[in-house]
């Protein structure tokens, strides 16, 4: 994963369909030029680079998915469902503000009730259509 990513990586977790990788500083996050063809090698679609956030959030994330057909993701929901209860154990919060640090990005509220985490933020229509049954 390591070499996939091109720069240390502090902690690698996994869950059922994809790799959670800590790294040490939201710079390194920001700044991550991964190898998309190394990714979509591994075993499991999805990989997600994050780590601690600066003063205006909790946490920072990228999410890659080249087997899919998705090399970045811009703002992933199913990612901070994995992301949330992580930062909710480092933190010792149940609501959390994250940046998905993508070229298009975005802010993510991650409120944890229970078993359940809930997400909210600002979205763009980019498609609409019809299913007729």
């Amino acid at each position: 994963m390591q070499d996939a990513l091109g720069q240390e990586i502090k902690a690698a977790f996994a869950s059922h369909d994809r790799y959670l990788c800590v790294l040490e500083s939201a710079e390194q996050v920001r700044h991550a030029q991964p190898n998309f063809d190394k990714i979509a090698a591994l075993p499991l679609p999805g990989f997600t680079i994050t780590a601690p956030g600066d003063s205006s959030v909790d946490f920072v994330s990228r999410y890659f998915a080249p087997a899919k057909g998705v090399n970045e993701d811009p703002v992933t929901g199913s990612a901070h469902c994995v992301l949330a209860p992580f930062w909710q154990e480092k933190l010792n919060k149940s609501v959390l503000h994250a940046r998905q640090l993508s070229a298009r990005g975005g802010d993510i509220l991650c409120e944890l009730q229970e078993k359940r985490v809930y997400l909210t933020g600002k979205a763009k229509l980019f498609s609409h259509g019809q299913i007729m049954i």
